[in-house]
């Protein structure tokens, strides 16, 4: 089986990263039998594009461009051409706040979701954005906006909201977390993009949810928490409301004060999750109880490299790609599907600073 596989590497510094050694973009072929990959395109023409959507079918990208001291990002669409091997740049719009931290392309294809993290004060300062699509693909003027309030019990890292990622749960149903106000912000997305806020949960002080997955039956919700280094998992109805089921560390404990902790991932059939770890330089494993949604620590795999910022599963879930930040590399790792267990397979791929990938079948 064929897949695409699409990359956001840093190629601009900024104060809180180690160095920004990407071009930008980039495209790959991913061959799930024999394991090579192979370049078909990339464009260093978008400034840090630290985390990127792709569309089901692979034809358009959507790349947040996070750069520091702007008071606002961009959110840029590309055009893949598969048979051409090349990325058209289709237009960009403003986020509507600076340090542009996720996006995510809505259920049903309509609607783009963009989280603000944001730093300082000053400008539209918005914590989730809605976008919608021309008939192109282009994305619109933003459709609705709205803004956090709040802090946290860490002043160096919750002086102020922190919108970390946004996950549609059900549809037209978001969940953002916000790591600056330990909350998970419920907004339910009407036909025109409008938001209605629906509830929020508070998680433990301190915690600063950061990503989250949804359990493919949609009824249990897991997030990772950047700061205490902990994965809770919430159950989850229609209407978006959370209730905490099972909270579990993500590293030993021996090493939770030296790591932060970054993306989550959920096997297909919902078995397995997948946390990175970076300072400990790890891939949490926890095995799902399909019942109750609670979790048990099935261990800790090396994540190949350093500081792992972002996971990515093939959609068979045979293969966990693991983008290595400050090592230059995306390791390839082979997944057992009865056991969750990773192994390393030595293949890479090699890349200046990568921050973001992404996968879906090559059709």
């Amino acid at each position: 089986m064929r897949h695409l596989v699409f990359v956001g590497s840093l190629n601009r510094e900024a104060p809180y990263f180690q160095g920004a050694r990407g071009v930008g973009l980039g495209v790959y072929a991913f061959d799930e039998e024999t394991l090579e990959t192979v370049k078909l395109a990339e464009t260093d023409d978008i400034d840090n594009p630290t985390f990127l959507s792709v569309t089901p079918d692979g034809s358009r990208v959507y790349a947040n461009s996070e750069v520091f001291a702007w008071r606002e990002g961009t959110v840029s669409a590309y055009r893949f051409d598969r048979g051409a091997g090349t990325l058209a740049y289709l237009n960009k719009q403003p986020a509507l706040g600076s340090i542009t931290a996720h996006n995510a392309v809505s259920r049903d294809g309509s609607k783009l979701f963009v989280a603000n993290y944001g730093m300082g004060s000053g400008g539209p300062d918005r914590s989730l954005v809605v976008y919608g699509f021309e008939k192109d693909g282009a994305l619109t003027p933003a459709l609705a906006s709205v803004t956090h309030a709040g802090t946290g019990p860490d002043s160096a890292r919750q002086e102020r909201p922190h919108a970390h990622s946004v996950t549609e749960v059900a549809d037209n149903v978001v969940v953002v977390a916000d790591l600056g106000i330990d909350r998970l912000v419920a907004y339910r997305v009407g036909a025109d993009g409008g938001l209605t806020r629906l509830g929020e949960t508070a998680l433990a002080p301190g915690a600063g949810p950061r990503h989250a997955a949804l359990h493919p039956d949609g009824r249990f919700l897991f997030v990772m928490n950047e700061l205490d280094s902990t994965v809770v998992a919430l159950s989850l109805d229609a209407s978006g409301r959370l209730s905490a089921i099972d909270t579990q560390p993500a590293v030993p404990a021996e090493a939770r004060a030296s790591n932060h902790c970054a993306d989550i991932q959920i096997s297909p059939d919902g078995r397995f999750l997948y946390g990175s770890n970076r300072g400990h330089d790890s891939i949490a494993i926890f095995a799902v109880d399909q019942q109750t949604g609670t979790l048990r620590s099935v261990g800790f795999e090396p994540c190949g490299g350093a500081t792992p910022r972002n996971l990515a599963l093939t959609p068979s879930g045979r293969h966990l790609f693991c983008a290595n930040q400050n090592a230059d590399r995306i390791s390839i790792f082979a997944r057992d599907e009865k056991t969750g267990a990773l192994t390393d397979t030595g293949k890479a791929i090699a890349i200046g600073t990568p921050m973001c990938v992404r996968i879906v079948p090559d059709a």
